[in-house]
């Protein structure tokens, strides 16, 4: 996945799993989706993308860098349960063969990404759906208002 830019990686998010995030969150906007990067879905938990999918599926996508990231990893199977599919992105160099079963896959670097398995669908309670998706707006639109006025949000709105 080689892409142009007209700026360098140096001025872009330098952690390897912010690239990632970049790439999926550029992949899932050209599918239609809204996605949003370092959602907490409650308390102890935190997703590096989640997304609303145009017929409102909410897809959840855990990025790893590297082998110890992923073995590191004790919380991902909780995300399970605030999502309808879920998703692992690695980059080319990832041994796929860690993942487990019956998820979905990217693969992603930091200019974009490309669905290679996509992750069965095991929907959500209309009540989960209903408060997930207010959240989401909620914190989308307190990120969306503090790039404006940084002053006029609380740290409380996401």
């Amino acid at each position: 996945m080689q892409h142009t830019e007209p700026f360098p990686d140096e001025v872009l998010p330098s952690k390897p799993g912010q690239r990632l995030q970049r790439g999926v969150a550029r992949m899932l906007n050209g599918l239609g989706h809204a996605a949003l990067a370092e959602f907490v879905p409650t308390g102890g938990l935190r997703v590096d993308v989640i997304s609303i999918s145009p017929k409102g599926e909410i897809w959840v996508v855990e990025c790893k860098s590297c082998r110890a990231d992923f073995v590191g990893d004790r919380k991902w199977q909780g995300y399970l349960a605030f999502c309808d599919r879920f998703f692992w992105a690695v980059d080319a160099d990832f041994p796929e063969e860690l993942l487990p079963e019956g998820s979905g896959l990217i693969r992603a670097d930091s200019w974009g990404a490309e669905l290679v398995r996509m992750a069965p669908e095991s929907r959500l309670a209309g009540a989960r759906r209903s408060r997930l998706l207010r959240d989401i707006a909620r914190v989308s639109a307190g990120r969306l208002l503090a790039l404006t006025d940084p002053m006029g949000v609380s740290d409380a709105a996401f």
